[in-house]
């Protein structure tokens, strides 16, 4: 029966939930599910969501709600909700999202078929939160655009930061088979850019071989002829070693990028948020990398209104930023969130203090960011193509500095370019975070 309904999903929250949708798309195209781009016309719609921060859980029960709307007179017979929101938060949610046909967990997924075919013999809503078991899911439906992918090898966190929710929903950190995730990169047939994700990448194979294994998977995977490029997220900076760093400076298939949460540069909030690092190994890092890597572009995150950040180390945090001159960088204020070790300490910062904090260092990382795009100007620099950007009327990509949808762009004019392709493009002026230009072939 199921094998005749049209299946949609919304996928919500970070790109690692985006690869469990893509391996939940899989799973029902495995067993005979049609699927569809048009959740309109989808009779059974999947919202697999997000629960990290108070925010993302709104916006989690405000899509499902708006998506229980197309019962009414539409094509929509069942609403199936997945992912982080149910997993943490399903004895709260399963009696008021009447809504909702069916809950599933993180690892539930291929429970997917039994859950709604009991739903429709029966006519009763389905919590399955639980009843599936933790393992590998291999099969994927992209859903990036063709010539870039996410490739998560991991998931789960023992890293137990006190401002976050991740262990309690994801559980401890899990590493996915080095030899499977070969194959899956394999399988992805040619891609410009993989792009490897993890809560916590750079502690891969720990927990599964006893020993570090990040950089014998990014050997393995560079391997691979259909793989051109490689991208590495969520490094976390205690486990970043010489091993890691030479990798990274003498292997052609990585992107001389990194990304690594730091999340704080003052070393009493960086110890009550249970981070391993300090201001003087953060900079001695940056540093290290720099030297060993002269074009490295470093991405980072920060939290800013921590529970008793004082206006002093709120500043020596800004101090740190434009000492650092991260390329890219975001900023957060901090979220209180319920069944986290931060939610009960004391010196809860007011939310226009956090406000006020935030803008001000958005305000210095776009002064540096500019700074540093300005140099590009003249210059040419490599760019793969993302595609056409019809309200520019012009081509646009990403330089290697930039990952997808978190950093800056490379607008660019040229005879003509194709998705998936890499072009030396001539910077001709920068914004705050992206930079536009042309090609040899094309005539100003």
């Amino acid at each position: 029966m199921l094998s005749n309904k049209k299946f949609g999903v919304i996928s919500l929250g970070c790109d690692k939930n985006r690869v469990d949708t893509e391996k939940l798309l899989g799973f029902i195209k495995a067993k005979g599910g049609t699927l569809t781009d048009d959740i309109s016309v989808a009779e059974v719609l999947i919202v697999n969501t997000c629960a990290f921060l108070e925010s993302a859980r709104q916006e989690a029960i405000e899509t499902v709600l708006e998506c229980a709307e197309q019962k009414n007179g539409g094509k929509l017979e069942k609403l199936v909700v997945t992912g982080c929101l149910p997993q943490k938060f399903i004895d709260e949610l399963f009696a008021p999202l009447q809504e909702v046909d069916v809950f599933l967990g993180i690892n539930d997924y291929e429970k997917i078929f039994e859950a709604l075919e009991r739903s429709y013999e029966h006519n009763e809503r389905q919590n399955y939160v639980g009843k599936g078991q933790d393992g590998y899911m291999h099969d994927r439906v992209l859903t990036t655009a063709d010539h870039f992918a996410y490739l998560k090898i991991a998931d789960g966190c023992y890293n137990h930061c006190t401002y976050c929710l991740i262990p309690k929903i994801r559980g401890k950190y899990r590493s996915y088979p080095l030899e499977e995730l070969v194959k899956e990169a394999k399988e992805l047939g040619e891609t410009a850019e993989l792009i490897l994700v993890a809560q916590d990448t750079t502690r891969y194979g720990e927990d599964l071989y006893g020993k570090n294994c990040f950089v014998e998977l990014i050997r393995k995977i560079s391997a691979l002829d259909n793989i051109k490029k490689i991208r590495l997220l969520y490094c976390y900076p205690d486990v970043i070693g010489d091993e890691l760093i030479e990798e990274i400076a003498n292997n052609d298939k990585i992107l001389k990028y990194i990304d690594i949460p730091l999340q704080h540069s003052e070393d009493r909030v960086l110890k009550l948020m249970n981070r391993k690092g300090t201001r003087e190994g953060y900079i001695n890092l940056i540093k290290k990398l720099h030297e060993k890597i002269p074009e490295i572009a470093i991405r980072s995150t920060f939290i800013s209104g921590f529970p008793s950040e004082t206006e002093d180390e709120f500043l020596e945090m800004l101090d740190f930023i434009r000492r650092a001159k991260f390329l890219n960088c975001g900023f957060f204020a901090y979220s209180r969130e319920p069944d986290t070790g931060a939610y009960r300490m004391k010196g809860q910062i007011h939310h226009a203090t956090k406000k006020r904090r935030v803008r001000a260092l958005y305000q210095a990382q776009q002064e540096i960011s500019k700074e540093l795009l300005s140099s590009l100007v003249g210059q040419k620099i490599t760019v793969l193509c993302d595609g056409i950007d019809y309200e520019k009327g012009c081509f646009v990509g990403r330089g290697y500095f930039s990952a997808p949808d978190i950093d800056g762009k490379v607008y660019f004019f040229a005879a003509e370019a194709a998705q998936g392709e890499y072009y030396e493009v001539e910077i001709d002026r920068a914004e705050t975070y992206d930079l536009y230009g042309h090609t040899e072939d094309y005539e100003l």
